[in-house]
Parts: C-alpha cells; structure tokens; sequence
C-alpha cells in the first residue's frame, strides 16, 4: 500500500527518474539526478521494498557506523521532492519528484506498477526519465543528447523524437512504455557518452542532461562546482590523449565525422535558441553556478577522483589500444548520433 502522509500539496509536479545499471553509462543520468537531490535539499518521503525487486547478491547491502552504532543501508529506490522556480526569475514555483534507485532484478512491472502508483497519488504532470548510453563520440564536442517519447501529441509539443528503438531494454524503456498503458505522458532524454572513456564519474554527460532538462521544464537548476568539474574532466582527457598519438588521431577522425553531421544543425533557428538559452543563464536571478554549456563534453573514468587536499578533481585516462579493438561494436551503435532511431543505452558490464 502506498503512504504519503506528511507530503505537502505539490504545485504542477514532474517526476525526474534516474536509475544505476544498464542504462546509466558513466553514472551520468543516475549523478544528475543526485545533483538535484542535493542542491535543492531534497527531503525523501518514500522507498520500495528491497526484498521485492533486488538480488542483494547482485546489489550487496552495506554496512555504515553512526555514532558508533552499525548500520545496514540497502540497495533500493527512494523518492524525493524539491520545489523549484521557473527559468525567468519571476517567482512562480513547481514540485518536482526526484526518483533514485538502482535497476531491479527482478519483478519490473509491479515496479513500474509502484512508481505509477506514487506518480497517480502525487498528481504528477509528467514523468521525465535520464539516461546515458556509450557512442561514437568525441570527448572534444558538446554532449548529444536526445529527447525521446512514445507519445505522438507529445513529441510535437515538446519537439521531441518518437521513439523507434527496436532490441533490448533497460527499465528506462519500460518504465516509459508503463507511462503510456497507463495514460502518463513520458520524456526520455539520453546523454552519449565517448566509449574510449566511458568509466564513471561523467560531469560533462550529467552537465548536458540537466541543461536539456531546464529547457525541457523551462526551470534553472543550479550547477554549483558541476561545470568546473566537466572543465577539468575535458581538460584532463586532452592532455592525456595528446600523448598518445593513436587516441588522437581516433579522436580527431571522430571530430571530423561529428562536426560534418552537425552542419545541418548550424540553422538560424538553432542559433537563436542557443542564443536565449545564454540570456537566460545571465539573469542574475538564475543564482550562482547557472552556466553555459561551452567547453562540456561526456566520458569519464574510475580515476576521476577528488584529490581530498585541494578539493579539485583528477580526470580520466583513455582507454587503451588493446581495450578499444576489443570492444563489442552493438554498444557504440546504440549511440543517438549513429542511429536516430536509437533510445536505449547501456552501461559497462
């Protein structure tokens, strides 16, 4: 049965999902959505039951002290609610529903069938769900990211893809085809990110995915030290590939392909509208850390870490030679910019 004592009235709520595992490539989607958990000071009002959706063999329990007491934390989702104003400055607020858990082992629709649940007893507007999926795509260029939806009226609207995707899926797909049964309307926007350095963490990927959300909700989300963090990433991975001449000629191969498909792109309409997206980022009222998205790319590796002295962050090494060739082909094709039918995106094993 699903409680929600203590929840206020929301005002036009939105769900933003994310979720660890297959279709999280470089924890891009599953980062953003903590982003917004932490900046805005989410309060967690419910969780689902562990014991129903995962193998804890899978997804181990951790063991914490507090206080000197020990403590289990389990894997599971949680959800959580922040109120935001709109892009303009002007005062007006809205709710959104920050869904963070991890993919389930098992029993995927009565999932579905819960998070549903939350979203009908909250009168939530919409369900928006990130994503992130390797592809074959330059660290050097701005994120792709693509905005998908089975909803035909809403694809229109929203200017949006209709969703075409054929082949397996992640609960992100069937999360977004449960919306559609049972009359929801749902967004999935999903980030690429290079292959060659595809290891989480992946400021510039979660850096797209929350500037496609502000102008999806038509919100300002503040981006504290996120930007700095995918400047330093990007800034990190040049250096590194500069020393390996095969990285950077693979790289620059990558440009060349990327930058003569975005030709068509370079439209006064689409200049524009990066225009006004820059007007509105200055607005002092955005708050601080609001930025632009020049100079942010995806990818990242298990050696981004935050040196713990200065507090800055270390970027990634590219994947060797010997790793890239044995890469399996299906996961880069999977990418928005090699196919535009393309929907579902997954992680590393």
């Amino acid at each position: 049965m699903i409680e929600l004592e203590g929840v206020p009235e929301l005002i036009d709520p939105v769900m933003v999902a994310a979720f660890e595992g297959w279709n999280d490539a470089g924890d891009a989607a599953s980062a953003a959505v903590a982003h917004l958990d932490r900046e805005w000071k989410g309060e967690v009002f419910a969780a689902l039951d562990a014991e129903d959706y995962y193998d804890f063999q899978v997804n181990r329990p951790t063991v914490f002290l507090d206080g000197g007491v020990r403590k289990i934390t389990w894997p599971t989702t949680r959800l959580s609610v922040v109120r935001v104003g709109d892009a303009n400055g002007k005062g007006r607020a809205r709710d959104l529903v920050l869904v963070r858990g991890i993919e389930p082992s098992m029993r995927w629709r009565s999932f579905c069938n819960e998070i549903l649940g939350f979203a009908h007893e909250l009168g939530v507007e919409m369900l928006v769900v990130l994503g992130s999926l390797l592809g074959d795509t330059p660290h050097t260029r701005p994120v792709p990211v693509s905005g998908v939806t089975s909803d035909a009226d809403l694809a229109r609207r929203l200017d949006l893809e209709e969703s075409r995707y054929e082949g397996p899926t992640g609960i992100v797909g069937i999360l977004q085809e449960a919306c559609t049964h049972a009359g929801v309307p749902a967004v999935s926007l999903w980030a690429a990110v290079p292959h060659y350095v595809s290891q989480p963490p992946n400021p510039k990927a979660s850096l797209a995915l929350l500037n496609r959300l502000e102008d999806l909700l038509d919100i300002s989300i503040p981006l504290g030290e996120l930007s700095e963090d995918a400047r330093a990433w990007q800034l990190g991975v040049d250096q590194l590939a500069a020393e390996d001449s095969e990285v950077a000629e693979y790289v620059q191969s990558l440009e060349e392909a990327r930058d003569t498909a975005d030709l068509p792109e370079a439209s006064g309409e689409a200049i524009a509208r990066e225009f006004e997206r820059y007007l509105r980022r200055r607005d002092p009222q955005a708050g601080p850390g609001v930025a632009t998205e020049g100079g942010l790319t995806e990818g990242r590796d298990s050696s981004y870490l935050r040196d713990s002295t200065s507090g800055r962050t270390r970027p990634p090494r590219p994947v060797p030679k010997d790793q890239r060739e044995q890469r399996p082909t299906d996961e880069a094709d999977t990418g928005p910019e090699s196919s535009e039918d393309s929907e579902e995106g997954r992680d590393e094993d």
